[in-house]
């Protein structure tokens, strides 16, 4: 499995397989086990997913030796704060029947992030983490949390696909030394990402699917992607993308593609500070 080297060493698969949007166990539990069957190492849930502990039975079931994993869960915004980010860890570290994650990430830029930030920094170094980091942070707030922390996150896990490349946020991430990691890769297959004529000329090109070619187009800028399907074949087939590389021609038909906005409610819009801050789940 190809991997990227993180700003504190910790090496992180490039590709691994998300679980938003599985709330029933059973079906997380199979679609997980069948993911690291398939070799995937890399598991990318949170807790305000609500399925944390079927991917935990999922990890346990497959039997691959934990070191070869990479697990990755969230912090959700009611737990923001320094006393509640160490409980919400612990109940996390619980369901998943973990005694330590590879990373985990502040979910949201709302709420206490500040205090949850320290807290994650305090676990981080009793060795319960390998890498913090933090999801849906734009340049200013990233770089704000930064200049007034002792560690810069690891990874920023932003919303990445063939309609919102994410250039200069890529780059600015690039220069603070911060992974840059695709969240929505397939854009929930909106503007019809599936039967988009440049991505399908490019499947046909590489006899590949329109789904290879996206995450393909990920890899090769260095961004690591977690796509979810909950079919078996889909499953197999979104990694099975290392035996073909994407030529310079292919990256400049699919940066044609780049609308330059994001597809989903924006971070800089207060109303969804808002939406984000009311919702509160049975953690």
């Amino acid at each position: 499995m190809q991997t990227v080297t993180l700003n504190n060493g910790v090496k992180m698969p490039i590709i691994g397989f998300g679980v938003y949007q599985i709330p029933d166990a059973e079906e997380c539990e199979n679609v997980v086990y069948e993911a690291l069957m398939a070799g995937y190492r890399l598991i990318d849930t949170a807790s305000g997913y609500l399925n944390e502990e079927a991917v935990g039975r999922a990890i346990k079931r497959s039997g691959v030796p934990r070191e070869e994993l990479f697990i990755t869960t969230k912090l959700w915004v009611q737990d923001a704060s320094y006393e509640s980010a160490k409980v919400s860890f612990a109940k996390s570290l619980k369901k998943l029947q973990l005694d330590y994650l590879d990373l985990y990430l502040i979910h949201q830029p709302f709420g206490d992030y500040y205090g949850a930030w320290r807290a994650m920094e305090d676990l981080y170094r009793e060795g319960k983490i390998k890498a913090i980091g933090v999801s849906n942070f734009m340049p200013d707030r990233l770089m704000d949390l930064i200049i007034h922390n002792e560690i810069v996150p690891a990874v920023n896990q932003i919303e990445t696909h063939p309609f919102y490349h994410q250039i200069e946020s890529a780059a600015f991430m690039k220069e603070q030394g911060v992974q840059h990691q695709s969240w929505s890769p397939f854009a929930e297959g909106l503007n019809n990402l599936f039967g988009n004529e440049v991505l399908a000329s490019i499947a046909e090109r590489h006899n590949k699917s329109v789904a290879q070619v996206v995450l393909r187009w990920l890899i090769q800028r260095g961004i690591v992607v977690i796509p979810k399907s909950v079919r078996k074949e889909r499953i197999i087939e979104n990694i099975n993308i290392f035996d073909f590389e994407l030529r310079p021609e292919d990256m400049e038909q699919i940066l044609t593609l780049d609308t330059r906005e994001s597809l989903f409610p924006s971070y800089l819009d207060p109303n969804t500070a808002k939406r984000m801050g009311n919702w509160k789940f049975d953690l």
